[in-house]
């Protein structure tokens, strides 16, 4: 697939004014090693919206695919994050530094505070940092991951910036509607990590139903359901083929009644990490 791919995905528009391709590809747990041909080959397929993190390690192979593509770098959404044991004033300047230079960039589309940490007490200093990387260019657009209600209040009550998004665990058995509803009511764009919830709901089937209505996989319909609630995805896959089918979702359309099945699967259930039980 070309660029005629990449521009059936649809944007988001930002409270910062610019906007973000809603679907895009993920790199967490993706090998260093492979990094560079996995993220290459999603080039291929049409993604131009890659999210990767100092902590995943493999910032230099999603360097090395976006430089080797030969796409125009107006053309992608580079995403990246500040880790935990780097919060703070100072030493967020000093990682935002390293991961520019392992990315072989000159800005990133978006910088994101990877978690709250708040036993730490250092988000508050590092988003004050992170609003002057922005005032410099060097990252576009800021945000911040996994922040629960009282931690976004009390950005909002310190610091001068409203972050463009929030990225959280978000699937159909975990919705988070009291985060995302304060997201809405302020202007904050929700990111799903874990859209798939890590497979658990390939055996769904109530899921599995409207899939064969469509004659889709059962991912398929999990991501057009991200799509039709407003939620920016990045899906991860290390199979080619898996990777284009998770592309391929612009083509079909959930019914209200279909997306009201696959709301009505909420349980509270988390696969990954409770944010305030990461430090």
């Amino acid at each position: 697939m070309t660029s005629s791919a990449a521009s059936t995905v649809p944007s988001i528009e930002l409270n910062d004014g610019r906007s973000i391709p809603q679907l895009g590809f993920g790199v967490y747990k993706v090998d260093p090693e492979q990094t560079s041909r996995i993220v290459s080959e999603a080039l291929e397929v049409g993604y131009r919206h890659i999210d990767t993190a100092m902590m995943y390690r493999n910032e230099a192979g999603v360097g090395q695919a976006l430089a080797a593509s030969g796409i125009p770098r107006a053309e992608l959404f580079v995403t990246t994050k500040l880790w935990n044991t780097d919060q703070g004033y100072e030493s967020t300047f000093e990682a935002f530094d390293r991961s520019l230079d392992t990315l072989g960039l000159d800005y990133v589309d978006l910088y994101l505070i990877h978690w709250p940490s708040a036993a730490n007490d250092l988000y508050v200093d590092s988003w004050r940092a992170i609003q002057k990387i922005q005032e410099s260019g060097r990252a576009r657009s800021i945000g911040v991951s996994n922040f629960l209600v009282p931690q976004l209040e009390r950005l909002l009550a310190e610091t001068s910036i409203v972050p463009a998004v929030n990225q959280i665990e978000l699937h159909p058995e975990l919705q988070q509607r009291e985060v995302t509803e304060f997201g809405r009511a302020h202007g904050i764009a929700t990111e799903a990590w874990s859209p798939l919830a890590r497979g658990a709901l390939v055996a769904s089937p109530a899921i599995q139903s409207i899939a064969d209505a469509h004659g889709r996989s059962v991912a398929q319909v999990i991501l057009r359901w991200h799509i039709q609630q407003g939620n920016i995805i990045f899906p991860k896959s290390n199979l080619r083929e898996r990777i284009a089918s998770n592309f391929a979702i612009f083509d079909f359309e959930l019914t209200d009644a279909e997306t009201t099945q696959i709301t009505a699967l909420e349980r509270d259930g988390r696969v990954g990490s409770h944010p305030d039980r990461v430090t």
